[in-house]
């Protein structure tokens, strides 16, 4: 069975698209932690990250890098956090969250709940720094 991951990366459910290429998906996470939280998640279907071939798990972080750097310029935040859980859904990702301090990617605290206007003003304004 499809992951939801896999679903959006085929257009059958809609997403908050920030960029793709041949090999990955960045996107908008709809229960956010912070405003500007990312996922990356490579279009091949593999539910541990360890278990990626070796060529997509080295592209991985480079693609985030770009993705990390917009994110930067569009929010107030002393570095992007990377976290790599799995928990939720079976499909390898990574989250880019701006943080300013720990706390701020505390996955355990309440999810924001934002309007899709707003998440697509955020989508926007991340795409509008993306350095490709």
């Amino acid at each position: 069975m499809a992951s939801i991951f896999t679903k959006i990366i085929s257009g059958e459910i809609p997403c908050h698209k920030i960029h793709e290429d041949d090999l990955f998906i960045a996107f908008l996470d709809i229960m956010p932690v912070t405003k500007g939280h990312v996922l990356v998640v490579p279009k091949k279907e593999v539910d541990n990250i360890f278990d990626n071939d070796d060529t997509t798990l080295a592209a991985m972080l480079p693609f985030s890098k770009k993705i990390a750097k917009a994110i930067e310029k569009s929010f107030e935040c002393n570095r992007v956090g990377i976290s790599v859980i799995g928990l939720e859904v079976p499909h390898t990702h990574i989250h880019l969250m701006p943080i300013s301090n720990l706390s701020d990617m505390d996955f355990t605290k309440g999810k924001l709940k934002l309007e899709a206007t707003e998440m697509s003003e955020i989508a926007e304004k991340i795409k509008a720094n993306l350095a490709i």
